[in-house]
């Protein structure tokens, strides 16, 4: 594509680069500059116009931002009709947004003309809501550097993961001094955190705060109809040898990993029994507020795996928030329940 400034006369047939406003005449950017055109800025006084003009071989922004889009979106992913070099893509289920992250890196560095932007991988997201956009930058692109971006694209790289667990199990733990109300208002923060995925509470049992007490419960949820099982412990772990990993294990599970380097949510546990994956809830999952707690619960309702690399892959964004109750800096002692 050339681009500059020309003489009017001679910007017949390009492209306006900019918006121009001579008198009663005016020329949006991105105008394709006629014979009439021009003759009416002449009239007016304008003797040069930038301008861009395409070549053999170029591909217009809006067919190559549609392309490049299409390349990224996977399944249950839509893209909308371009506009001035961009396409948008959305959602068109809920669930959770899935990205392979390479492919976007790749693209945007195979050269300044094409980017693609992003939501944050894993975001929980509804039905109708963008979760990236591709823009051209210039008016058009040469087709081998467009067929280069698609090559690094790849195929499918933004997909959503929609919400497949329905039913989930809580068990929650009690010792003397624990306020019913305390359960009640947790088991309410959960259904919130639930109706997104249009998921919902099928078992409530409450135990006492012990390893074979809660062991018994665990293996009969896991017999049961709940698709995941949720364990709100009266105190927050602080050990694999604790009573939830301890518990655990002894239903005939196993854990996969326990702690994450996202706060607040440092003492959540992942495991799993007969199959169905178990989540140890760190005592910040009783607020109704954005944990760590979170960022699993939605992976495993939407049935995206969750491994120990892929939590302790998330200390880059993991600080969500300060506790302002907490002593600056932390000193040793402190409430273990509110990890």
């Amino acid at each position: 594509m050339r681009f500059g400034q020309v003489p009017v006369e001679e910007a017949v047939g390009a492209l306006a680069a900019h918006s121009v406003r001579a008198g009663e005449t005016v020329v949006k950017k991105g105008t394709l500059v006629t014979p009439e055109i021009a003759g009416r800025l002449k009239q007016a006084g304008v003797e040069t116009l930038i301008a861009a003009r395409f070549e053999p071989g170029d591909v217009a922004e809006d067919e190559a931002a549609s392309r490049l889009a299409h390349a990224l979106a996977g399944s249950n992913v839509v893209v909308e009709a371009p506009f001035t070099g961009r396409s948008n893509l959305y959602a068109e289920t809920s669930g959770v947004l899935v990205i392979d992250a390479d492919s976007i890196h790749g693209l945007n560095a195979v050269d300044e003309a094409m980017t693609a932007a992003t939501l944050p991988a894993y975001k929980p997201v509804v039905a109708g809501e963008m979760i990236g956009t591709v823009k051209i930058i210039p008016y058009a692109i040469p087709e081998d550097l467009l067929e280069k971006g698609i090559a690094r694209a790849g195929s499918g790289a933004l997909r959503i993961a929609p919400y497949r667990r329905r039913h989930v199990g809580v068990v929650s733990t009690l010792l003397p001094g624990l306020k019913p109300s305390v359960v009640d208002k947790t088991l309410a923060a959960l259904g919130r955190r639930l109706e997104p995925a249009q998921a919902r509470i099928v078992q409530d049992c409450r135990v006492p705060h012990e390893a074979a007490s809660l062991a018994e419960e665990l293996a009969l949820q896991a017999k049961g109809q709940a698709d995941l099982i949720v364990v709100f412990g009266a105190s927050a772990i602080a050990d694999r040898r604790d009573v939830i990993p301890s518990a655990i294990e002894m239903a005939g599970g196993r854990v996969e990993h326990f702690g994450m380097p996202v706060d607040p949510g440092n003492l959540l546990l992942v495991g799993s029994i007969a199959g169905k994956p178990v989540i140890g809830a760190p005592g910040c999952a009783r607020s109704p507020k954005e944990n760590g707690f979170d960022w699993i619960l939605h992976r495993l309702l939407a049935d995206v795996p969750v491994t120990r690399a892929d939590i302790m892959s998330l200390g880059v964004g993991g600080l969500l928030m300060e506790i302002v109750s907490r002593p600056q800096p932390r000193a040793g002692g402190e409430s273990a329940g509110e990890e």
